[in-house]
């Protein structure tokens, strides 16, 4: 047994996509309908920026395949901040939007914290707190995008153990690379990509991710990954598992998705 992998990339609108990926005389008002046909997930950066209305998200959903499903990154609002414990109103404002719009396509939602946030175990618990595990009826995952090497810390883990919520495993230059499985799935973003790799990452690295991935999906833990507890979940279990090719390479990312989907369907 073995839980679902998506791999994907960040956004549908980037400029040099139009010609290194999307048809060329594809309408701009079509590129979600066609990227979301080449790779099964889509890491929506924009939510983090700025709230959207319920009828934008339906019309996500519609648009979309059935099995298709869509991360959102949460109102920046809600993680910018001094005190987290004071993040509810932002919080509930971000769930409330519309965002159970997607219905089924509702994949994680990121939090993200910014590289100079540091842990402070009570105000992290107040804010985890805060995330509820549904919203109109539709569940939701939390996934936590930490940027400062004070979350290296074994009570980081625990919390996030404690709560169900997956600390999000950057395969980053300069951010603390946690691979502690925390949650009921997985979520890594790939962010060493080349825009000069036909797949963003080279195909032999592509090849090693596909065999992490693999390994993820079945609730094992990749040997040569970086982790902060010797301490695993009592229970292996199969997880399902989101990747997304971002940042750096971002010209080739929706290629590295395809490519690494293809790796680990087949």
């Amino acid at each position: 047994m073995a839980g679902k992998i998506r791999a994907g990339m960040g956004g549908w609108t980037f400029e040099p996509w139009d010609a290194s990926f999307y048809p060329n005389d594809l309408p701009k008002s079509r590129q979600l309908q066609f990227a979301s046909r080449q790779v099964t997930t889509i890491e929506v950066n924009g939510t983090y920026y700025s709230s959207f209305k319920p009828a934008t998200y339906a019309k996500w959903a519609k648009e979309t395949p059935d099995d298709f499903v869509f991360a959102l990154k949460a109102i920046r609002y809600s993680t910018n901040r001094k005190v987290l414990a004071e993040a509810a109103e932002s919080v509930q404002k971000f769930l409330n939007s519309g965002i159970s719009e997607l219905g089924p396509k509702l994949g994680p939602i990121v939090w993200q914290f910014a590289n100079t946030k540091k842990f402070d175990l009570q105000d992290f618990e107040a804010f985890l707190e805060l995330l509820p595990d549904a919203q109109d009826g539709v569940p939701l995952r939390h996934a936590l995008e930490v940027r400062h090497d004070s979350f290296l810390a074994p009570e980081f883990v625990a919390l996030a153990r404690k709560y169900g919520a997956a600390i999000v495993y950057a395969h980053h230059d300069s951010y603390p690379e946690i691979a502690d499985l925390t949650g009921d799935f997985v979520y890594a973003r790939l962010q060493r990509g080349k825009d000069d790799n036909e797949h963003c990452y080279t195909d032999a690295d592509l090849k090693r991710w596909s065999e992490r991935v693999k390994e993820w999906a079945e609730g094992a833990l990749p040997e040569d990954l970086p982790y902060v507890t010797a301490t695993a979940p009592s229970q292996t279990k199969a997880r399902d598992v989101f990747v997304y090719f971002i940042h750096e390479g971002k010209i080739r990312a929706p290629h590295g998705a395809i490519a690494l989907q293809k790796l680990v369907d087949f």
